[in-house]
């Protein structure tokens, strides 16, 4: 299973639809519609992209809601707590060095992106990045500005040169890559995006998991978040056997008079044989022998009472003059 974790919705479908249905030929299953936003955190909180896109989406693709939000002023994150639940992946993407520090050691999110188009003026610490991979949180590269190249090669030049700073710095630890492409022409496949993250740096069993079990783990922490509290998730279906209606119980006592064993049948034998298996301890072989021998004794005693009875019989009758 491949997952992109960086589509940017817009309301405009023939734009959206091609490159959600190129997506799925590509072999992904698992997308996820990105919505940004850029400032201070609206006063409204809700949620712009509807759980049911006004086309036909492929069928095999699941999509997921996605909010980036574009972390410039580290006063603007009293309201995160609120913002968080509304979407299936929380995203932050700082644009400066204080703002990159504080999103690493205080900021609750499940993706930092960097826009890696640009030159940043400041270098990825190496201590900075390992707290944010402690706290479980993963680090996104986007290639899909990069590939278009609509500005002469810059956003190439500084695409290369910021994932291989953020590989050294991670040491290819919690990387995902997605594609943030807004036409269907800057997406890639898979396979092709696992070289690109070999050519910037990475093993080939690493650059393989950034599609596919790092990007996975992003999707199954943030339901876990949204649906747990404190990582204590709720049973709501545990295997067991469902509760038969009086007429099927019926029904199934039959077929037990019948001769068909049932699965309580067989559960007890199972457990009887396992009971019979277990090692017998000295203290409980001496209690079965003793209680063998009072049987025993019991049953000695019995045989002798009766020979006795029959004895006194035949001499009462001799006595009273009748056949023996």
């Amino acid at each position: 299973m491949y997952y992109d974790l960086n589509v940017p919705y817009t309301l405009v479908q023939a734009d959206l639809q091609p490159t959600l249905a190129f997506l799925s030929e590509l072999g992904y299953s698992t997308i996820a519609l990105n919505y940004s936003i850029i400032g201070k955190v609206p006063a409204e909180i809700r949620n712009p992209i509807p759980s049911s896109l006004p086309f036909a989406a492929p069928s095999n693709l699941k999509i997921l809601r996605r909010c980036t939000l574009h972390l410039s002023d580290t006063g603007q994150n009293h309201r995160l707590s609120q913002l968080s639940p509304t979407f299936d992946i929380f995203a932050l993407r700082p644009t400066n060095e204080k703002a990159l520090q504080q999103a690493c050691h205080a900021l609750e999110c499940d993706v930092i992106s960097l826009d890696f188009s640009l030159r940043h003026p400041f270098h990825f610490q190496m201590k900075t990045m390992k707290v944010a991979l402690d706290r479980g949180i993963k680090f996104e590269i986007c290639y899909g500005p990069g590939i278009l190249n609509a500005d002469g090669g810059a956003s190439r030049r500084n695409l290369i040169g910021n994932a291989t700073q953020l590989i050294r710095a991670t040491r290819g630890r919690g990387i995902i890559v997605s594609s943030e492409a807004k036409r269907a022409l800057a997406c890639r496949s898979p396979a092709d995006v696992i070289n690109l993250a070999v050519m910037w740096g990475l093993d080939q069993a690493r650059a393989a998991e950034t599609v596919g079990r790092e990007a996975r783990s992003v999707v199954a922490q943030s339901e876990m978040k949204r649906k747990s509290f404190r990582g204590v998730i709720d049973v709501v279906y545990g295997g067991e056997e469902p509760v038969k209606p009086l007429a099927a119980r019926t029904t199934g006592s039959d077929s037990l008079q019948k001769g068909k064993r049932k699965a309580d049948t067989l559960d007890d034998h199972e457990s009887s044989l396992e009971s019979s298996l277990k090692p017998i301890s000295k203290k409980e072989q001496k209690r079965r022998a003793h209680k063998a021998r009072q049987e025993a004794a019991k049953l000695q005693q019995q045989d002798k009472d009766t020979a006795n009875h029959e004895i006194a019989d035949v001499q009462a009758a001799k006595t009273n003059g009748e056949p023996g």
